[in-house]
């Protein structure tokens, strides 16, 4: 599948520089990380939650999980993870599971946790389990500049 189309034509309209690589079909972001070498610390994973008004993307580290405690605490309403049916909806031209981290992409409002702040450089999945996307951490923070910054995972 690739980059999926919304990603990219996100990222090309807001001048974003990225590049494209592929790996081995993996399950989970960490294991991304580990075929890909690079750190949990800069691939950014998107967790999808529930809370009052609607959906919430939530962005953090694959070296990390949310805490939703400290997110519905920050939030001031309880929040729970969103179904894998309801992550499709919200994200129909991406596999199962495979969650860009690009929120405003999707029409989905976003938070990110700063952790990812101040890395020279951000991977993420482009839509499906073996396509990664590489940012700069320069570019990656264009692109978060609306969003939130606050420390919710562990």
């Amino acid at each position: 599948m690739g980059i999926a189309l919304t990603v990219q034509h996100y990222l090309d309209d807001h001048d974003i520089a990225y590049d494209v690589t592929t790996h081995k079909k993996t399950s989970s972001s960490a294991s991304t990380a580990d075929a890909c070498r690079v750190s949990g610390d800069c691939l950014a994973k998107g967790v999808v939650v529930k809370r009052e008004k609607g959906y919430l993307l939530v962005i953090v580290p694959a070296s990390r999980q949310v805490e939703l405690e400290e997110l519905g605490r920050w939030l001031k309403q309880p929040v729970e993870l969103a179904t894998e049916d309801e992550i499709g909806t919200l994200f129909p031209d991406c596999d199962k599971g495979a969650v860009p981290p690009v929120g405003a992409a999707y029409g989905l409002r976003a938070v990110v946790d700063e952790i990812l702040d101040g890395q020279d450089d951000i991977y993420f999945e482009g839509g499906d389990h073996r396509t990664l996307v590489h940012v700069t951490g320069a570019q990656f923070q264009r692109l978060m500049e609306k969003v939130p910054h606050e420390r919710f995972s562990a």
